[in-house]
């Protein structure tokens, strides 16, 4: 077999394991047919909670953040409904604990944790729908103010519970 033959048989190959929703280079394992996604608004129902802060937006940047992920690492389309699959649910947390303290009993140390659950439908594949809790955390000294480190705290925060989600629903990690 000629270097070409070879090369256009790798071509075709991965052209076909790509289009037939086998595997994506980005680890997503779509089954085939799927075209088409929803991510529903994620209410923040975090303030509800006990020790949890209300923070305006933050509902509506981690629906968008999801839906960017998801645009970004798949050729699914984003519709309003009607989606092969859907995402669902809410922010349950958003709070601020001491993770470590001084000699003198002060906090050093604070951690912002959040908590989102999730419904996952699938509606071609129903058997891998599934509902399920996501959270992440992340340190901070203690005499930072939510204010001075908002903005870098939730990519951060946005980013690694996204990307779980994404795994858990699409890849199977």
């Amino acid at each position: 077999m000629t270097n070409s033959s070879k090369l256009f048989t790798l071509i075709m190959l991965s052209l076909f394991i790509v289009r037939c929703g086998v595997y994506s280079f980005t680890g997503a394992s779509i089954p085939e047919g799927t075209e088409t996604f929803q991510v529903n608004y994620f209410d923040n129902v975090a303030g509800n909670r006990p020790g949890s802060t209300v923070e305006p937006g933050l509902d509506q940047e981690f629906t968008i953040a999801l839906q960017d992920l998801i645009l970004n690492q798949t050729n699914l389309n984003l519709v309003t409904n009607n989606g092969d699959l859907v995402y669902e649910g809410e922010i349950i947390q958003y709070s601020i604990t001491p993770t470590t303290s001084t000699a003198n009993n002060t906090a050093a140390q604070n951690r912002l944790t959040m908590r989102v659950n999730v419904r996952y439908r699938n509606k071609l594949k129903e058997e891998d729908s599934f509902e399920q809790g996501f959270s992440f955390f992340y340190d901070f000294d203690a005499d930072q103010q939510l204010y001075d480190i908002k903005t870098a705290a939730n990519k951060d925060l946005f980013e690694r519970i996204t990307l779980d989600i994404f795994n858990a629903s699409l890849a199977k990690w």
